[in-house]
């Protein structure tokens, strides 16, 4: 089963970092976040990642392209071959395929043009490429084929930015200082599709996934919600990055759930 990851956003809301690199490069400790979000597939064995490019798009080429280079120990010989030899090289053994799917798309818009890269017959997920979770991968895709619809969206309670009262009239019972909230359910990424998600999208460059398909999906009875409990957290603004990379220095990062390995 391919992870499809949606990389091609502006991130204008965190433009302190995004003004000179694509946000799924923005670091959380000394990984982009992307890393992280791609570790933790790979810890429940989903190694097969299709990325859809859009803004600055060859920076993560890049990035992959000299992820050896750049996280090994180097020995440069200047000699007139000018050898190089990789001393303690990662150890990955994911495949990428890093598709270009266009500056101005939408979401939806660039779901639909990686269609040719998964499988006439697979399912497939989807998440964004700023988002943090220590949801179980596994258990997601087995709630996914025991439903039998056309998608899964990961429902999440996010940590509250502010406060939340519990309020008896005038009176405050309990007080609970960047709680998670504990009424509702919002969209956390984390989607499974069958393919036949697909005919649900355009290549117009305003299909978003997020409106049209999506609540189209859910008038049709085809869209499961699979509630997460646990650790959330997007990075949509420059606090949101600090808070993660505070979790990370703490050595206290939820999804770092690969860390025994």
């Amino acid at each position: 089963m391919k992870v499809v990851l949606l990389c091609g956003g502006k991130g204008t809301r965190l433009k302190e970092e995004t003004a000179f690199r694509p946000k799924p490069l923005v670091s959380v400790g000394e990984k982009p976040i992307l890393w992280h979000i791609m570790k933790l597939y790979a810890h429940f064995g989903y190694k097969d990642f299709v990325l859809c490019l859009g803004y600055l798009g060859e920076m993560i080429k890049q990035y992959f392209l000299n992820y050896e280079l750049m996280n090994s120990d180097l020995t440069l010989s200047f000699t007139p071959e000018r050898k190089i030899e990789i001393h303690k090289k990662p150890q990955l053994d994911w495949q990428i395929i890093m598709a270009d799917t266009g500056i101005e798309a939408m979401t939806g818009c660039r779901l639909k043009r990686i269609e040719p890269y998964i499988g006439t017959d697979s399912d497939f997920m989807v998440t964004y490429g700023d988002g943090l979770t220590d949801v179980d991968i596994s258990k997601l895709v087995a709630f996914h084929k025991s439903h039998g619809c056309l998608a899964t969206v990961t429902g999440v309670r996010p940590l509250s930015r502010f406060g939340e009262l519990d309020v008896q009239g005038d009176i405050v019972k309990e007080f609970s200082e960047k709680s998670q909230v504990t009424r509702g359910w919002i969209n956390g990424g984390f989607f499974v599709f069958r393919r036949e998600f697909f005919n649900y999208l355009t290549d117009d460059n305003n299909c978003i996934l997020e409106r049209e398909p999506l609540e189209r999906l859910a008038r049709d009875g085809q869209l499961k919600i699979y509630k997460h409990r646990g650790f959330w957290q997007c990075m949509d603004t420059y606090r949101d990055m600090e808070q993660l990379n505070k979790l990370w220095r703490e050595g206290n990062a939820p999804w770092e759930v690969w860390r025994n390995e």
